[in-house]
């Protein structure tokens, strides 16, 4: 049990309360004794409307239940089904036309289309790595990776011919980006190019920069006939630092760490010292760009994902010892670090607007994000701050809100920056509020299934009919697979050909080669051309995509098993015992994916939905798990703080996966978390 000290009635982690006091409201001049007083008061109005929120899901979803119960095997009629929908509070009238009102957004999310990180806020090392992805080389992204037709580099030394081949592609870049910029080596001009200076030349298309490096000295430059030694490209232009799917964060020592990492970024102080080829290296954040008197940012602008409404927290319990819902703990304390980039008190500066950017993640309908609107109302309040300072992004990924999008972004329609698309909770939502309906199809076959179709197309848009173009990002979920950037590079530029301004990729070098897409395609001329054209109905959308009596074979009924076996244990392994919230993981067939808690929450709720139905037994899971637990043992064999699966059925890890299939059915919207945070606790004693 941490120490823990009083505070307005409140008992808050001792050293969590010193951190808040000396680190984040002294140097805002905040007195101490009136922040907790008004944290308590907050809290006092908020927390019993958050349980509310929560008690009303739990109500829909039994609701809902019942009525799939009562018309068992039979088809769904989709007027039935939605006036049921309507009847029960479900669906919402929709709100009048309406625009969004967001004002002081910063360019890279309003005017600006480009890669988005996401990125754990625990591991300060890919913080600063993905604050400092807002420049990437070109060169370094097509040498070491496989999004050239020509193999991946060698080890050891230099290859020259897969130097030349880069050199060609990013030449063929340029010639697609920014056509005629060779006339600008031999005196000419050209209308892309807006600044020069020894060493190179700076030219922007589509709203995003190019560097052109020229050193005559460099390896590479002393052997090109233009001597240019590098092509560096603006590439994620934004940044969400996380402290939602991709961390493992379930007491005070864990949120403490987590807010630390935040204000170093927002001071521009955070650095890393790691050791790398036999010498200690430090990492901190990058300064401005500076082309005579243009200065550009040289980070990425930050996000913060808070947590959502479901999960409390033991940092600070109320006086009658419950826990506090974390989200509102986030709401306040992310904000107050926020502000010192407001007024001016970091290094470095983040918002040139002087706004916070907060996104809201697992929202279930409007009503919940009018809570979080009321919720930074007041938490501006508390700080002192202009309204409307703390911006929100919405994330699309919970069924309710899907079917409800305008009036969730009417609720927030003064302060919203974002709204985006995310298949793998959106699917674990799917799964689970039509769980009593029947058995679901495979989860390789979700992603043509109708009412994905219907999400993407909806998502954009009704975003473009509130008016987020030009005032907030419409964003796209993430390529999952780090290794595989040549296949990104076939695949994801539907995302800017589909109007969406902003996508997720997994790493700063994706983010480079990402960036090239936007400059193929002129999202905002995309936007134009869709704005106005009719938004998919609800009929797709709520089509519930039920296996329909398919009868599957043995061997598919165990390949899928071990497929959703295989990545749960792979999560979970680490997750429980490391504490490690997102990592690149191996699929079943040894391809790394970065995982977080939502591929957790697609593959936990398949799996007990085929459990809840027949189409497997508790044996077939079992077999399954054990046969996996071998393989991901043998997938881990080189990491040495690695814990076997294999001989451990009783420890933290096994358990845990053991619940998250045969209590599936009972989780409420199928969360992994309360799972989760009990076992983690477990295994940190």
């Amino acid at each position: 049990m941490s120490e823990r000290v009083e505070k307005a009635g409140l008992k808050v982690d001792a050293a969590l309360a010193a951190f808040v006091e000396g680190e984040v409201l002294a140097p805002l001049g905040q007195d101490a004794t009136a922040f907790w007083a008004g944290f308590a008061a907050l809290l006092d109005r908020f927390v019993p409307v958050n349980r509310a929120l929560l008690a009303k899901r739990d109500d829909l979803q039994a609701q809902i239940d019942a009525w799939h119960l009562a018309r068992a095997g039979q088809a769904i009629d989709q007027s039935e089904y939605q006036a049921f929908l309507r009847e029960i509070g479900y669906l919402v009238p929709e709100p009048a036309p309406f625009q969004v009102g967001t004002q002081n957004v910063d360019p890279e999310i309003a005017t600006m289309a480009g890669p988005q990180l996401v990125v754990p806020v625990l591991n300060a090392r890919f913080l600063l790595n993905a604050a400092n992805a807002r420049w990437g080389s070109l060169y370094d992204a097509y040498y070491g990776t496989d999004a050239l037709d020509a193999a991946p580099a060698r080890p050891g030394g230099y290859d020259e011919a897969r130097g030349a081949a880069v050199i060609k592609a990013a030449r063929a870049f340029l010639d697609g980006a920014v056509p005629g910029w060779q006339a600008v080596f031999e005196g000419g001009s050209s209308e892309y190019l807006i600044a020069s200076k020894p060493g190179g030349y700076l030219f922007k298309n589509n709203g995003l920069h190019i560097e052109v490096v020229v050193d005559p000295a460099h390896p590479v430059g002393k052997t090109d006939p233009l001597h240019i030694a590098d092509v560096v490209l603006e590439s994620a232009l934004t940044t969400i630092c996380d402290m939602e799917d991709s961390v493992a964060a379930v007491d005070g020592e864990d949120k403490l760490a987590a807010y630390r990492n935040w204000l170093g970024v927002i001071r521009g102080d955070l650095s890393e010292s790691f050791e790398k080829g036999g010498q200690t290296l430090t990492r901190t954040l990058s300064a401005d760009r500076q082309w005579g008197d243009l200065t550009l940012s040289g980070r990425s602008l930050l996000f913060v994902r808070n947590v959502g409404h479901l999960m409390t927290n033991p940092a600070v319990l109320l006086a009658d010892g419950s826990e506090i819902p974390e989200g509102i703990m986030d709401a306040v304390v992310t904000s107050a670090i926020g502000a010192h980039d407001v007024l001016g008190k970091g290094h470095l500066g983040n918002s040139r607007t002087a706004s916070i950017y907060i996104v809201k993640p697992k929202q279930h309908g409007p009503e919940e994000c009018g809570f979080t609107n009321d919720l930074f109302d007041a938490v501006e309040d508390l700080l002192g701050l202009a309204r409307h300072t703390i911006k929100v992004g919405v994330m699309d990924e919970e069924r309710r809100t899907s079917a409800n999008l305008a009036a969730c972004i009417h609720a927030v329609k003064d302060r919203i920056v974002f709204i985006n698309t995310g298949f793998l909770d959106r699917t674990g939502d799917e799964i689970h509020t039509s769980m009593r309906a029947g058995p679901m199809i495979r989860k390789g076959d979700m992603k043509k299934s109708a009412w994905i179709q219907a999400y993407e197309s909806r998502n954009v848009q009704i975003g473009l009919s509130c008016g987020l173009s030009g005032r907030a990002q419409i964003g796209k979920g993430m390529w999952a697979a780090p290794d595989l950037m040549g296949e990104m590079m076939v695949q994801k530029i539907g995302h800017p050909k589909a109007g969406a301004n902003t996508a997720w990729v997994p790493s700063p070098t994706a983010a480079t080669l990402h960036a090239m897409h936007y400059h193929a395609v002129d999202v905002f001329e995309v936007q134009r051309e869709l704005a106005g054209q009719p938004t998919p109905g609800l009929e797709p959308l709520l089509s519930v995509p039920l296996a329909q009596g398919t009868n599957w074979s043995e061997d598919e009924i165990r390949e899928e098993l071990d497929n959703n076996a295989q990545g749960l244990l792979g999560y979970v392994v680490r997750w429980i015992d490391q504490g490690v919230g997102c990592s690149k993981v191996p699929d079943i067939n040894d391809v790394g994916l970065m995982e977080d808690r939502a591929t957790l929450r697609i593959s936990s709720q398949h799996m007990a939905n085929w459990l809840l139905h027949g189409v497997c037994t508790e044996a077939q899971v079992m077999d399954s798990l054990r046969r996996m637990a071998a393989k991901v043992d043998a997938q881990n064999a080189d990491d040495p703080l690695y814990e076997p699966l294999v001989g451990n059925e009783d420890a933290p890890a096994f358990r845990a996966a053991l619940d998250l299939v045969f209590k599936g059915v009972e989780q409420p919207s199928g969360y992994t978390e309360p799972l989760l945070h009990a076992w983690r606790r477990v295994k940190k004693g």
